[in-house]
């Protein structure tokens, strides 16, 4: 079983997506189920439809999962779980104040020691447990021995037990802390792999450390891969942010394969990735999102699709105008910036500076024009009624069919849009 994990107080990042797609891709290899756990114990911070919008977004990659589960629904499990720890006498209840625990951490700071739990509440009796009405958390004991465990990218990993250290298990609401919550959760749903960013990887030892302790002795396989970095502060890596400037899933599910990947080729669909991708030979170097190779990709992308799935995508239902969105490829690299060409060209066209006589003549013409099949043959025609000719003709006419002055030629443009005329001239 693997499972992709969905956090609830934020937006799906294309790390996150990117974590999902190997998910999806080794779960077909493998022939096994990929399950999708919502992350929502942390009721402060959780944000209302982020579970929903997740799910919606792996839907629209055509990501496969046998089922959804909500972390919350396990806190009783959670709370046995840490029950059983505290009577095995391999947790204790941890009384120490934020500001005692601020204290020590900014001494070993000072010290240039990296900060490590004092170990204060882990000798106090029982009694005095019983009689102290203080507020408290639930430490679990850290390891006896070095944990040991080889991630399938990375290699052979080790934490000695002051890494690990004496680390929160359940809050002071009694709720779980993630790493705990998660190493649970894992052992209920009997996961056998777990894919995730590299960030989590000083997270592994301390899950580890849980289910041995509570005696769960089945291995997990790790992956931890490089998380996607910005290049500059003000990229925006919401996929829904992507999807909302008008990247194609599969040309974003194509970028996250190829970061960190020496493919076969350039562009490619999931349904074939299955077929010869390799988590193995991964890269476990830094990646870094370029907007450039993406912007090409889609560039592919939209150039292989059907031109009325293309025109539809756009608003649209005309296979002409889905021919007309490739013709704008030349300059546009998204959906959204195709579809605002488009519809500038059926929007008014009030003014253009220079020809403001020339662009009246030219739209009064038009509207009683019959139709004309033929390019040149309209020119002439513009030309025997208004006497408008060159740059006097050829400039209004451009604005006047796309409302702009500059693009593709015009003779790729008007035997898409002449059966739009009327609506085009306005």
């Amino acid at each position: 079983m693997l499972r992709f994990a969905a956090s609830q107080t934020k937006d799906m990042q294309l790390g996150d997506l990117r974590v999902a797609i190997f998910n999806h891709i080794l779960s077909k290899q493998l022939n096994v189920e990929l399950l999708v756990r919502i992350e929502d114990t942390d009721k402060e911070k959780n944000i209302e439809g982020k579970d929903k919008e997740a799910l919606e977004i792996l839907g629209l990659f055509s990501i496969d999962f046998s089922r959804v589960v909500y972390q919350s629904e396990n806190i009783k499990y959670h709370t046995q779980m840490a029950m059983k720890l505290l009577l095995d006498k391999k947790a204790f209840n941890c009384f120490c104040g934020d500001e005692a625990l601020e204290q020590d951490k900014q001494k070993a700071k000072k010290e240039g020691k990296a900060y490590s739990y004092s170990g204060f509440c882990e000798t106090i009796s029982d009694e005095t447990k019983f009689n102290c009405n203080a507020p408290f958390v639930v430490r679990l004991k850290k390891p006896e021995h070095t944990i040991k465990f080889t991630d399938l990218i990375k290699g052979d990993c080790s934490y000695d037990p002051k890494e690990v250290d004496s680390f929160v298990i359940l809050k002071h609401d009694k709720s779980p802390i993630y790493n705990f919550a998660s190493a649970v959760d894992d052992m209920l749903h009997d996961i056998s792999t777990v894919i995730r960013v590299d960030e989590h990887l000083s997270n592994t030892p301390k899950q580890i450390h849980v289910r041995e302790s509570l005696g769960y002795d089945k291995e997990i396989q790790y992956i931890h891969i490089p998380n996607i970095s910005k290049i500059k502060e003000e990229n925006d890596l919401s996929v829904k942010h992507l999807i909302d400037e008008g990247y194609l899933p599969v040309a974003i599910a194509n970028y996250c394969v190829l970061l960190g990947y020496n493919t076969p080729k350039e562009i490619f669909t999931i349904e074939e990735v299955i077929e010869w991708f390799d988590i193995n030979k991964l890269s476990c170097e830094p990646v870094k999102f370029d907007k450039d190779k993406l912007n090409f990709i889609n560039k592919e992308h939209l150039k292989d699709m059907d031109e009325l799935r293309l025109s539809k995508i756009l608003g649209y239902a005309d296979n002409d105008l889905g021919r007309l969105g490739k013709v704008y490829l030349e300059e546009c690299s998204t959906i959204q910036e195709i579809k605002e060409k488009i519809d500038t060209m059926f929007a008014p066209k009030k003014k253009l500076e220079n020809f403001e006589e020339e662009l009246k003549q030219l739209k009064e013409c038009l509207q009683v024009a019959p139709y004309i099949d033929d390019l040149n043959k309209l020119q002439e025609y513009i030309t025997e009624k208004t006497d408008l000719k060159g740059e006097k003709l050829l400039l209004p006419l451009y604005y006047v069919i796309t409302g702009t002055t500059s693009g593709p030629d015009i003779s790729l443009i008007y035997p898409l849009v002449k059966n739009y005329l009327g609506e085009i001239v306005k």
